[in-house]
């Protein structure tokens, strides 16, 4: 079985990617893909062709700078966008199909899931939610910058649990996370 997860920024996608790994499920980010990508030929190659040298300084691309440009132009977004897609398709694509018959469950992290119109290459889909104060001072915590330019570009918290077929909130521990995530495993498996 294969589980979209997503969710607004700072809900805890990661935490729950990471519960749902010590359940047994394999997983995997979209994120950490990109972020793989772009420290790899053929990106860094067309970013500094596109946007020069100094993106990628020691050959280690920027990705403040990178998130400077893109959050702030649509059409440099778009751009980077039709660039790392296809691979991070390519690359997930490749990894569901190296998984042994013993694996039950992946899990495959995507936070623009619904925006990329990505869910009916899953079995199914999870959001996870939490309060937008929390979701706000998690954000902060981590130093992100255009934290509103880049929540424009996602669907709302709101929007992503109506489309999903479930919804886990995250509003507890980690360990609450895990419970509520088990739980849901073992719906989904019976």
């Amino acid at each position: 079985m294969t589980i979209g997860l997503t969710g607004g920024i700072a809900a805890g996608k990661s935490e729950a990617l990471a519960a749902f790994e010590r359940l047994g499920a394999a997983t995997i980010s979209s994120d950490a893909v990109v972020h793989e990508l772009l420290d790899s030929e053929p990106l860094i190659g067309r970013l500094q062709e596109r946007w020069g040298e100094e993106i990628a300084p020691g050959g280690r691309v920027d990705r403040s700078k990178v998130g400077e440009i893109v959050f702030a132009d649509p059409e440099q977004l778009r751009w980077l966008e039709a660039q790392i897609h296809p691979l991070v398709g390519e690359r997930i694509g490749g990894w569901l199909a190296s998984l042994g018959d013993d694996v039950s469950v992946a899990v495959v992290e995507v936070p623009l899931l619904f925006e990329s119109e990505m869910e009916p290459v899953f079995d199914t889909t999870v959001a996870v939610v939490t309060s937008d104060e929390v979701r706000r001072a998690r954000a902060e915590a981590r130093g992100h910058a255009l934290v509103g330019e880049r929540e424009a570009r996602q669907l709302p918290q709101e929007e992503k649990a109506a489309r999903a077929e479930h919804v886990v909130e995250n509003d507890g521990s980690i360990e609450d996370l895990e419970r509520r995530l088990s739980a849901l495993v073992a719906k989904l498996e019976g």
